[in-house]
């Protein structure tokens, strides 16, 4: 089932979210509408509190990233040997943030036609349990561990909009302000505030 993604403005979207339990009513399901409802907005990645459930949830699919860049491309946003994830993270936590940084443009469903560079950290490692309630702890780097951490994010509360300086965000508050009322046409179904 495709769900509506809620827009820049909802409470929830700064909401820090609660951990999931193994027992959490249809939980199967509602990890499939969440890839349904990913793919059917070309997203990458989505988390359960961009659907109105504030629940340490997201999916992550960064290899149709890969198989579209060019060789050049994927060298530059991937390590050698990594064609990409398609991944649950179920209370995720980063334990660790690596040294080296990146900055590269992010955009979010929940904040449509915008665009801007972020800083992150190139590698990660992430402790989570996977759909199938089966603890992982793994490193992830290039634009998979992005990926990762602007969607580990929305579980926190924050968007990718709280990295930019004071100055950006106050040139894009109108923009916002549009997106928040929903005077802005998108190909996915969306939830503006009223």
């Amino acid at each position: 089932m495709i769900l509506p993604i809620l827009s820049y403005g909802h409470a929830i979207l700064r909401q820090k979210c609660q951990p999931v339990t193994v027992d959490y009513p249809e939980l199967n399901a509602l990890i499939d509408n969440m890839w349904h409802t990913m793919y059917r907005a070309n997203g990458c990645g989505l988390a359960a509190s961009q659907i109105g459930k504030p629940i340490t949830l997201f999916v992550v699919d960064s290899k149709p990233t890969f198989e579209n860049y060019t060789a050049e491309e994927r060298s530059r946003y991937f390590p050698q040997g990594d064609e990409g994830i398609t991944e649950t993270f179920i209370n995720a936590r980063i334990t660790q943030r690596f040294e080296e940084t990146w900055e590269d443009e992010e955009g979010c469903l929940s904040i449509p036609s915008l665009h801007r560079k972020v800083e992150r950290p190139w590698s990660i490692e992430v402790e989570y349990t996977d759909r199938h309630f089966v603890k992982q702890h793994r490193m992830f780097s290039g634009i998979t561990a992005r990926m990762i951490q602007h969607e580990y994010d929305h579980t926190q509360g924050i968007l990718y909009l709280d990295y930019l300086q004071p100055l950006t965000r106050k040139m894009l508050e109108s923009k916002l302000r549009k997106i928040s009322k929903g005077h802005i046409s998108v190909n996915y179904p969306m939830r503006f505030r009223k």
